[in-house]
């Protein structure tokens, strides 16, 4: 009988061992954030790193995709000239677009974060502008301001004995174009991150920066870039995956001519895969972006962590 006594009040408190472990688990913050980030690191398994997988197995077959060829579409590719043009032009349009959109969106930002509270909301809904209207759309109406026959800027410039400007004839000109509309799309939001980041630095900082005689330029250098140096390195690493992976603005604009000056990637992948119907070539083309991000995403939140270390 004690035996039998025992045997369910074990059991009882057994129960209650796990059910009270199991709440401590979910109090936990480390165990809730998991929990709560679990919807959306599922919805990224199926539409990012599932693609992902499958590219990698596209690229390893031949163009008719019915015999694995191994590494020979990407050795094929290395024996190209244009291959590595393009593999120039990505960066250049990249690190070149990311940089001014870097420097302008920091300038302007200072500007609304220097205009009255009251004028800040007009003034940064017009400045998003750019960024709202889906960029196709918006590369139709630079198209028209760069036509060869009818453009806005050519007349324009006229006026002051210039031009015309060959602006996608040339494959300078055409290089500089994709980079403006690029930087003149991507800018707002770089705008909108720096202002969120300028609005969080305390203005006792600029007092005493002010008090130790320091001027407007060390004000910027010593007290505003390093309290905003983690919001520009995670930008910046965004902005440069979403750049180097651009699609719609050279497709429209120039299509990659003249004769492929201005490829990048993504349109050239697209020309290989889709328009010449050699889809493991093109999935071959669009797998050399991740060696290059990975290393830039290395680099940036390297020295992130390290900043964080640091403070």
């Amino acid at each position: 009988m004690v035996d039998v006594a025992i045997q369910p009040n074990r059991a009882t408190r057994t129960g209650t061992r796990r059910r009270t472990s199991l709440r401590n688990a979910l109090k936990r913050k480390s165990t809730a954030a998991f929990l709560m980030t679990l919807p959306l690191i599922i919805l990224v398994a199926v539409l990012v790193i599932y693609p992902a997988f499958y590219s990698l197995h596209l690229a390893m077959l031949n163009k008719s995709m019915q015999r694995y060829v191994g590494l020979s579409n990407f050795t094929f590719l290395f024996t190209r000239e244009t291959f590595w043009l393009v593999v120039k032009q990505s960066c250049i349009f990249a690190i070149t677009a990311v940089i001014f959109k870097a420097l302008i969106g920091f300038i302007v930002a200072h500007f609304v974060h220097n205009i009255p509270a009251k004028g800040q909301r007009k003034w940064r809904g017009m400045l998003l502008v750019p960024w709202v209207i889906p960029p196709a759309m918006s590369t139709l109406g630079w198209l028209w301001l760069f036509d060869p026959s009818y453009s806005a800027f050519n007349y324009t410039l006229s006026f002051f004995g210039i031009g015309p400007i060959p602006w996608t004839g040339d494959a300078n000109w055409a290089r500089f174009s994709v980079i403006l509309v690029n930087v003149w799309y991507g800018m707002p939001f770089f705008m909108i991150m720096y202002l969120a980041s300028l609005k969080s630095v305390p203005d006792q900082l600029y007092e005493a920066a002010a008090i130790d005689g320091a001027n407007w330029w060390q004000r910027i250098w010593y007290v505003t870039l390093p309290m905003m140096r983690n919001i520009i390195a995670i930008t910046t690493l965004f902005s440069l995956i979403v750049t180097f992976a651009n699609f719609d603005i050279v497709r429209i604009l120039t299509a990659g001519g003249p004769i492929d000056k201005t490829h990048i990637f993504a349109t050239w992948a697209f020309k290989l895969g889709i328009e010449s119907s050699d889809i493991p070539l093109g999935a071959s083309v669009s797998l050399f972006m991740v060696p290059i991000l990975a290393v830039a995403a290395i680099f940036i939140l390297r020295d992130v962590n390290k900043r964080g270390n640091e403070s």
